[in-house]
């Protein structure tokens, strides 16, 4: 029979293990931030906590639902307070495991790789976008703050008159009827006309290139 001190050594166990779970664990069924890292997470199990950590690259988002996995890219998680990660694991061709990256200096802004496992595969924007590392989407070049959008896109915007400044002004490409460029804010844009149509200035809109000088 055990004596009253190895009983209460006992009960202070358990009550310790217990407060450590519920800590822990505040539903049976759930998955919680740990305090200091973005990347690790504590799974529970019937009650049971079980630290976990998520792919290089992923970080936890913990408001996602428990079906729904839950190491998400960095752009669609809020990791306020928890500032730390785990080492990166490059490889040769990735910063991280996992994760969406620009390819390319300032003029050339147009391709991107997803990383996955370590492998990249490169991808490209549609033709006069460029890829955006804050929002992981194909944007607008002047949008994209690591991208010159005139030497990505060979063209600069002419200089306005003085007192007639417009937010918006069009412009035919010298050598393609269908490509025509946009000027907003004085920076540049392309676009491009439909089969059998080009760019007509007199209207600032696609037309029958039988209707623009010079394309038909």
């Amino acid at each position: 029979m055990c004596n009253l001190q190895t009983s209460s050594l006992y009960y202070h166990y358990l009550s310790h293990r217990f407060t450590a779970q519920s800590q822990s664990c505040p539903e049976k069924n759930g998955r919680y931030p740990v305090p200091d890292q973005c990347d690790a997470y504590i799974e529970c199990v019937d009650g049971e906590p079980r630290r976990q950590l998520c792919p290089d690259g992923l970080l936890f988002n913990d408001k996602v639902s428990l079906f729904t996995y839950p190491c998400q890219y960095p752009i669609d998680v809020d990791c306020g307070s928890r500032t730390r990660t785990q080492p990166p694991i490059p490889t040769e061709d990735c910063p991280h495991q996992f994760g969406y990256y620009k390819v390319g200096d300032q003029a050339n802004c147009g391709q991107f790789k997803n990383c996955a496992g370590g492998t990249a595969y490169v991808l490209d924007c549609p033709t006069g976008l460029a890829f955006n590392s804050a929002t992981y989407q194909c944007d607008w070049p002047d949008l994209v703050e690591d991208c010159d959008a005139e030497a990505y896109l060979g063209f600069k915007c002419p200089a306005q008159a003085q007192g007639l400044v417009q937010p918006v002004r069009f412009f035919r490409a010298p050598n393609d009827c269908q490509k025509y460029f946009l000027c907003v804010d004085d920076r540049p844009r392309v676009n491009f006309c439909g089969p059998e149509q080009a760019f007509n200035e007199l209207i600032n809109a696609c037309d029958g290139v039988a209707n623009v000088t010079g394309c038909a």
